[in-house]
């Protein structure tokens, strides 16, 4: 059992410095012969730099390989210095390392296949709230027929036992003579309609 044990922790210990010291194949062969041009001094600086910060570490959540402060992340940047150094240019470096770690190693992965639902569902989102937004402030609230039925302080229900009650409380709640509410007693009566010009009294 112990050299099981032993075995099996030498394997981890391998896979983890294998890992550790990044993609271990030849990039010729992965991406082909260079295409850009050989960096050095700062423009070697600032383009591993932009380089690095466009590749997640395999080994963090959610830190570039720039931004990291793991060992692997170290190796990583160095890596990539010596790639730009040797002309391989930015995307040939980004595909060496996907073939490696799989598209999860780019921070900013291309559009192409699924990748394009991850940047159109926000957008999508958006639209679709909007248009929730429009179409419940457009929907009716309620039609003039409603607002005629409500009804008034005078109104009275249609039957006359009920009416009487009605008028009998709101003498005694309200101080109304009758149940009648003051504006409608001050209302004045209709005026009779005039005569017609071709009739005589």
């Amino acid at each position: 059992m112990r050299t099981i044990a032993g075995a099996v922790v030498v394997m981890a210990a391998l896979a983890a410095g294998a890992a550790a010291r990044g993609p271990g194949e030849d990039p010729a062969q992965v991406v082909g012969s260079p295409r850009g041009p050989r960096l050095e001094g700062a423009a070697l600086a600032a383009h591993a730099k932009e380089v690095a910060g466009l590749l997640r570490c395999p080994v963090c959540q959610g830190l570039s390989v720039a931004d990291s402060p793991s060992t692997m992340a170290s190796n990583m940047r160095a890596q990539v210095r010596e790639l730009l150094a040797a002309g391989y240019d930015q995307e040939q470096i980004l595909a060496y390392y996907e073939r490696s770690y799989g598209e999860f190693v780019r921070l900013k992965p291309p559009l192409r296949g699924v990748n394009w639902l991850v940047w159109l569902a926000p957008i999508a989102g958006l639209l679709l709230g909007a248009a929730v937004i429009a179409w419940a402030l457009r929907a009716p609230r309620g039609t003039a027929a409603d607002e005629t039925d409500v009804p008034g302080p005078d109104t009275l229900p249609a039957d006359p036992s009920l009416a009487r009650y009605v008028l009998r409380v709101r003498e005694r709640a309200y101080g109304w003579p009758d149940g009648v509410s003051p504006a409608r007693a001050a209302a004045p009566a209709a005026a009779p309609s005039p005569p017609t010009a071709g009739k005589r009294a």
